[in-house]
Formats: structure tokens, sequence, C-alpha cells
């Protein structure tokens, strides 16, 4: 089921009115109940998936539960890796089963072995990378010590399906949202307001800027060597603000939506592209993945500390893993490698945490010439980076990135409605709002007048949003 679907939009009243109206006298039916529409707003896409969910919510609850019982260290760490397997054994099938396979082939053919294996027709299930990292979180940590484990299935079952996030993040952790199941939630006009606040601005950067740039760009990359320098350059910002406006967009959404049960979700996008250097920009974007690989790999592995070379390996491990974890695909690695060498410099000469507190230009409306330049240089690098994780393969990244340096600076028309220049107007837009809304959650969470705020960002929705052909989230196929 689609946000920004007449299916939800008919699915979510319905839910919001049973919890807070018809079961709010009972914590243990409202929690059913969210279970109960989270496997609906599931299966709604694949019923049969639905075996995956419940599966790993099953063997991670009574491992957690196992874990308490069990003093000997040898069998806890067993427990722990039965969990381990079992959720990256799913997401390993299903995600890279055929990618190690064909690899796997081409490396025998490359020694002049041919080996006659076929891929198998396996169907990605929807948002398996988000959940199977939540549930695995819950019970790293109960192995840790750093959470208890609880009795109540039923409210475990909530937290690993939550339908909010359960597509697509934010990757919750069970320290924060597992124990919201447990108190009894009171109705706030105030934080449900807020929260369709919070869902009409995703909205906006869903279907206006992320769905509209999705046009464009889809015709740029598709069709990169009908068109100029200047042309694929267009193409590749237009991408950079599709998957901002899209994953954000959801981000937003999924947050808002929790907000109108009373639950808070951790934010996912602070500001990104206002980023000052590569290390700010990854602390700002995608956070709940971010942080995931920083608390339960990266430090593990030793983090910054040891000797230069240790140092260069875990931050390689680190960002070649994170590619690997959005798809099967070399372009998705030299993506994370990419990121790598973006990073290296700042680790090593101990400046990759200089931006950790302040946002840019905190005391003053416009940034100083060095913050607009580094501002820019920043923002220039992730667009050569997403280049490959947009394109289809290492050699059509390669073709696209020559073709930008041919130096062919025209703008050639897209063979669409309109000319692509005039949804950079929207762009300028968006960046100016969200400039002017930095240092604030999200732009309509504190605005003197609300209810013109909120009247132009639907009227903008209404005007200017695509809805020739209802775009999927770019993150599900993750």
């Amino acid at each position: 089921m689609l946000f920004n679907s007449l299916d939800f939009a008919i699915f979510l009243p319905i839910v919001f009115i049973l919890y807070w109206f018809v079961l709010q006298k009972s914590i243990k039916y409202q929690n059913s109940l969210i279970v109960i529409a989270s496997y609906v707003f599931y299966g709604w896409w694949d019923w049969r998936f639905l075996s995956l969910i419940i599966f790993s919510t099953c063997v991670d609850y009574f491992i957690g539960w196992s874990l308490l019982k069990k003093e000997s260290k040898k069998k806890r760490k067993i427990l722990l890796w039965v969990s381990v397997l079992v959720n990256i054994g799913f997401l390993g099938f299903f995600k890279y089963f055929n990618f190690f396979l064909e690899n796997f082939t081409n490396a025998f053919s490359f020694f002049g072995v041919e080996l006659k294996i076929s891929s198998l027709n396996i169907i990605l299930p929807v948002g398996i990378s988000f959940y199977t990292f939540q549930t695995l979180s819950y019970t790293i940590d109960v192995y840790k010590g750093k959470l208890e484990p609880t009795k109540d299935f039923i409210a475990f079952a909530a937290f690993v399906s939550f339908f909010p996030q359960l597509v697509a993040g934010p990757i919750e952790r069970a320290t924060n949202l597992l124990s919201q199941f447990f108190k009894r939630q009171s109705f706030s006009y105030a934080n449900s307001l807020l929260g369709l606040r919070q869902i009409i601005w995703g909205l906006f950067k869903k279907i206006v800027i992320a769905d509209n740039c999705a046009q464009y760009a889809n015709e740029i990359f598709n069709n990169y060597q009908d068109y100029s320098s200047l042309t694929l350059l267009l193409g590749a910002v237009y991408f950079s603000f599709q998957i901002y406006g899209d994953f954000s967009g959801y981000s937003d959404i999924a947050i808002g939506t929790a907000r109108l049960f009373g639950f808070k979700l951790m934010k996912n996008f602070a500001y990104p592209y206002f980023s000052r250097d590569i290390a700010e920009f990854w602390r700002r974007w995608h956070i709940s993945l971010s942080t995931w690989f920083r608390d339960y790999l990266y430090i593990p592995l030793g983090g910054s500390r040891g000797d230069i070379l240790m140092k260069v390996k875990n931050v390689f491990i680190i960002f070649i893993v994170s590619g690997f974890w959005h798809g099967a695909n070399w372009t998705f690695i030299i993506w994370g490698a990419l990121n790598a060498i973006y990073f290296l410099p700042l680790l090593l000469t101990k400046r990759n945490r200089r931006y950790t507190t302040d946002t840019v230009a905190q005391n003053s409306y416009l940034p100083s010439f060095p913050d607009f330049l580094s501002i820019t240089f920043t923002y220039f690098l992730t667009v050569f980076a997403w280049i490959f994780f947009r394109s289809e393969s290492l050699n059509k990244a390669y073709n696209y990135i020559i073709g930008i340096f041919h130096f062919q600076f025209e703008i050639q028309r897209i063979g669409l409605e309109r000319y692509s220049v005039e949804i950079l107007p929207l762009i300028f837009i968006l960046l100016i709002i969200e400039w002017n809304s930095r240092n604030i959650e999200f732009p309509l969470s504190s605005v003197k007048k609300p209810l013109i705020a909120e009247s132009l960002v639907l009227a903008m929705i209404i005007v200017f949003g695509n809805y020739s052909d209802i775009q999927s989230f770019i993150y599900f196929q993750f």
C-alpha cells in the first residue's frame, strides 16, 4: 500500500478512528489493532510475504526471551548467531542470491570455464532490508544487556511490523519504539495536527519534487546517449532531488503518521544538502541506517581507533557494506566506495567531526562564502556518486560520466510534455523553504500562521503535483 494512494487515504482514517475512539481503553487491544493494520498494510502488496515478517518476529521474540534465561556465554552466543543467520539468511537469499550466482559463473568464465547455472526468479520482498535490521537490533541489544527482553508478544510484533515505517524506515531501535507500546497513549489534538503537517510536507516532497524530477531523470538516464553534457548534468541533479524528495518525503509521512497514533519515531533526514562536508552529510542523510551501521558494525570493528591502516579498513567496510545493503549490483558497491574515498581525508586529518552540533549559518540568514563553497562542493560530490547509484550498470555509469565531460553546453528538449528546466523553480522553492527551516524539525513544524502555510503547500501539491502515474517510493526496492 502506497502512502500516496487512495487506498492509504481510506485505510489511515479507519485505523485512526478504531485506535482512538473504539479501543482507547486497552493498550493490548490498541497494539493488536496496530499488528492487524500493519499486516493488512504490508499484505496489500503481496500477502504471501507476511510469513517472512511473522517468522522473523517469532524467531527474535523467542531468542530474546531465551537470552534472559541463559547464563552461559557460549549458549548466549549461539542464540545470537541463530538470530543473525536467520535474518541475514533471508535477506541474503531474496536480495543477493542471483548476484552471487552471476558473479560466481562470471569468475569461472574469466578462466575459460563455462558453468551452466540458471538464476532463480526471486521476488524481493518489499522492505525486507528495513524490518530485518530492526528486529536484528533487538536481539543484539538484548544480548549485550542494553535491553530487557519483552514478554508481550503482541507489543513486540507491533514493534517489528509498525506500518508507518515498515517498508522504508526509519529503522527504529527497540530502546526507543518498543517501549512506547507499553505506555497508555492519550489523544493529543496538537500532536495529531503536527503529524498531519508533517504528512503534508512529505507529500509535497514526494508528489511535487520527487515525482516530477523522476520524469526527467528517468528520460535522461535511460537515453543518455542522445543528450548533451549540460542535459546529462541536469539529469544527475534531478535524480539527486528525486531521491531526496522521495526518501525524505517517505520518512516525513511515516513520522507524521506515527504521531497520529501518539508514537515518536527518530528523525531520518536533517537537511543533508546543506552539509559542509561529506561527514556532515552522512550525519544528516538516512540517519537511522547510518547510526545502525555505526553502532552494530563500525564501532565493533574498532571504529576510528587503532592505526591508520585499521581506520582506512573500517571506513571502507562500513561504506561498502552500506552500498551493498542498498542493492545487489556493483554500482551500489562503487557508490559506497566513492563515499569512503570522500570521507577518508576528513578522518585522517581529524576533521570528520567539525560539524556535529551546529547548523550552517546558525546566526546569519546567508552562509559565509567559505560555507557556500563547502556546501556546493559537497553537494556535487554526492551528485557524482548518485550517478552510480542510479545507473543500471557500471558501463552505463561510466558512459554517462564521460558524456558529462564532453562539454556540450546546451539544454536539449526532452520528449515529455514540458522542457526539463521548468522543474528548477520548484526545486528552488524547496531549497528556500528548507533553508529558512534548517533549525527546526521540518518546515511546517513551527510557523507563525500554520493555516496559511498548510494551504499554500496543499495548493502547490494540487497544482504542481505529478498525478500522471502514481510513483512507488524508490526505497521500496531496498
